[in-house]
């Protein structure tokens, strides 16, 4: 099947045709030992006539090939993640993007105050942002 790909194996399409090739057989019920079993029974009524005529070493039979059971997939463990509460500040920054003062969500207007009276200091010397970060609590009690 692998024509053209220099000792390199199958191509894409040559494994995707054995693929449907399978899945055929798996909804037709028959897989391929079981296509064994019917050639093999399909050829025994040929071998019982050369019985009857006396040749007695063709009327041997072979046992049938079981099956092999299809294991199932192994189930996933699923975890729950552990909930990690966070809550919410107004931080005020400098240009290098370092953190001047934190305020809680709820002190909005106290961070813009800062905000403005930072800018005033330095007048176009320096540059300083709100941005609004949520942060981990950490449980002290426990």
């Amino acid at each position: 099947m692998a024509k053209g790909r220099g000792g390199r194996g199958p191509t894409r399409m040559d494994m995707r045709r054995q693929a449907e090739a399978a899945e055929a057989r798996e909804r037709d019920g028959t897989g391929p030992e079981e296509e064994e079993a019917e050639a093999e029974a399909e050829a025994e009524p040929e071998e019982e006539a050369e019985a009857e005529e006396g040749d007695e070493e063709g009327a041997k039979k072979k046992p049938a090939k079981k099956k092999a059971a299809a294991k199932k997939p192994a189930a996933k463990r699923v975890r729950a993640q552990k909930e990690i509460r966070q809550r919410a500040y107004w931080i005020v920054y400098d240009n290098a993007s370092k953190e001047v003062e934190a305020f809680p969500f709820n002190q909005k207007a106290d961070a813009e105050a800062l905000l403005a009276r930072k800018l005033l200091e330095k007048e176009g010397k320096a540059t300083f942002y709100l941005n609004l970060v949520k942060r981990e609590i950490k449980d002290e009690g426990k």
